[in-house]
């Protein structure tokens, strides 16, 4: 079982990966709805990534 700190780096990981992959998609579209909602799920991937970085680092 994972800690709730290492899942939320994965899961910030997959989250931001996602999103670059919108964002390219919607750009290469030229669709902006998309290349903004992959945009801003990058953006919460990475936040997502520095929250579980700072449990771990408080040990929750």
């Amino acid at each position: 079982m994972m800690k709730p700190s290492t899942k939320d780096q994965v899961e910030g990981k997959l989250h931001e990966i996602k999103g670059e992959i919108k964002e390219t998609v919607g750009e290469a579209k030229t669709d902006p709805n998309l290349a903004e909602s992959g945009h801003a799920e990058k953006q919460a991937g990475k936040v997502q990534q520095i929250i579980g970085r700072v449990e771990k680092a408080v040990g929750a």
